[in-house]
C-alpha cells in the first residue's frame, strides 16, 4: 500500500500553500511530516485525503488516481489535535460510525468495535459520552474509530498536542504497535523533532510548502542534506555562522577557529556556512577536543534537568543546551566548547558540502 504524489500543488486564490511535490509514502511504517507551524504539514495532509483539491499534479493510492476521487470514496481516516467526537453519541457510537455509514453489517461492527476499544482500553468506557471522558481518552476514542474503519490510509495530524505530558509520552509510545501490521500507509504531522525520532520509520521534513529532504529519520538527523533540513530538524534552533576554510582550519571571525578532519578537511577553500545543534555545545570540556568558545551570555532557561544559554559569538547568536544545572550570569561572559565532529558544513546556497 502506498501514497504518491506526483508534482502535486495546492493554491488558494494566489497564495500557493503546496509547491510543487512528489513523493512516496509506504506501508510498514510511519511517515513522519515534520516542521513548524505554517510550513504546509496539515495542507500536505489534506491534499492527500481530499479534503482540498490539488491546483496541479496527482495523487495515487495503491498505483489508483484518486486525484478527482471524493474524501469519502479514498477510505481514509483522519485524526487531528482536537478532539473530534460526536458528543450526542456514546464511545461505542462514535466508534462505530463510519461502519455504520459504510452499511456494514450489526455484528461485523460490533467485532470491530469491540476489538479497536480492547486495543485502546476503551472497553470500560463504551456506554459514555465524550463529556465524561478524560481528553487522553477522547483521543483513544478517535484513535479506535480509525483502528475499526480499516482504512488504507490513515492521517494523524498532530494528535497529541493538546494532551498533557505523560499522555502524550504514553500514546506516542503506543502508536506504532497500535497500526503495525495494519497494511494502512500511517502519516503523522509533528512540530517536534524529538518525536520524529521516537517514533522512527521515515520523516519529511517540511519547509514553506515543500519538502526539505525525505528519507529515514536516523539517516535525515544524522546527515541533512541541506541548510534547511539542518535547521527544521532542530530544536532548539540548530546554531550557524559564515567561515573561512584556509587549509585544514576553519575561522569564525578573528578569534575563534578549529582544525578539520575527515571529509572536511577535503573541502576546497571557501566561506562555509558552518552548523551545530545546540546539544554539541556545552558550558564545560567533555574532552581534548572540544573547541573552546567564548560568547556573552544573553538569556539562560532551565527545564527539568536541562540548561539552556543563549550567548553571543562572532556577531551570531547561539544556544548551548547541556545537562544539569549551570550558573550562568547573564550579561557576563562564559566559556563554551563545540564539538568539531558534530559540525555540518553547507555550501553558501545551502546545499550540503562534500
Amino acid at each position: 500500500m502506498s501514497i504518491e504524489l506526483r508534482n502535486a500543488t495546492k493554491q488558494v486564490g494566489s497564495v500557493t500553500h503546496i509547491k510543487p511535490t512528489s513523493l512516496k509514502l509506504e506501508a510498514g511504517y510511519f511517515n513522519v511530516l515534520l516542521g513548524e507551524t505554517g510550513s504546509g504539514k496539515t495542507s500536505l495532509i489534506k491534499l492527500m485525503a481530499g479534503l482540498d483539491p490539488c491546483a496541479s499534479g496527482s495523487i495515487l493510492i495503491n498505483g489508483e488516481d484518486v486525484t478527482r476521487v471524493s474524501t469519502q470514496k479514498r477510505n481514509i481516516s483522519l485524526v487531528h489535535q482536537f478532539f473530534v467526537n460526536y458528543p450526542h453519541m456514546t464511545v461505542f457510537e462514535n466508534i462505530a460510525s463510519p461502519l455504520r455509514v459504510a452499511g456494514m453489517a450489526k455484528s461485523e461492527i460490533q467485532g470491530r468495535v469491540e476489538d479497536a476499544a480492547d486495543i485502546l482500553q476503551l472497553r470500560p468506557m463504551l456506554d459514555r459520552r465524550p463529556h465524561e471522558l478524560s481528553g487522553g481518552q477522547q483521543q483513544r476514542t478517535a484513535l479506535a474509530r480509525a483502528i475499526a474503519k480499516e482504512s488504507k490510509a490513515v492521517f494523524l495530524d498532530e494528535p497529541l498536542a493538546n494532551l498533557d505530558y505523560k499522555l502524550r509520552e504514553e500514546l506516542r509510545d503506543q502508536l506504532p504497535e497500535l497500526f503495525a501490521g495494519r497494511g494502512a500507509v500511517v502519516v503523522y504531522a509533528t512540530s517536534e523533532p524529538e518525536e520524529a525520532l521516537l517514533l522512527g520509520g521515515k520523516t519529511a521534513l517540511m519547509h514553506d510548502g515543500t519538502v526539505a529532504q525525505f528519507g529515514p529519520t536516523v539517516d535525515i538527523y544524522n546527515r541533512p542534506g541541506n541548510f534547511t533540513a539542518a535547521q527544521v530538524f532542530s530544536n532548539p534552533p540548530i546554531n550557524s555562522a559564515t567561515i573561512k576554510k584556509i587549509g585544514r582550519t576553519a575561522r569564525l571571525g578573528d578569534d575563534l577557529s578549529w582544525q578539520l578532519a575527515g571529509s572536511a578537511a577535503e573541502l576546497r577553500d571557501g566561506d562555509y556556512t558552518v552548523a551545530i545543534r545546540p546539544n554539541h555545545v556545552r558550558p564545560t570540556r567533555a574532552d581534548s577536543t572540544g573547541v573552546p568558545v567564548v560568547g556573552k551570555v544573553l538569556v539562560t532557561e532551565l527545564s527539568g534537568s536541562e540548561s539552556s544559554a543563549h550567548f553571543a559569538v562572532g556577531g551570531n547568536n547561539w544556544v548551548s543546551l547541556a545537562p544539569g544545572i549551570h550558573p550562568y550570569q547573564i550579561g557576563k561572559e562564559h566559556e563554551f566548547y563545540i564539538d568539531p565532529s558534530k559540525c555540518f558544513y553547507f555550501e553558501p546556497d545551502g546545499s550540503l558540502a562534500s
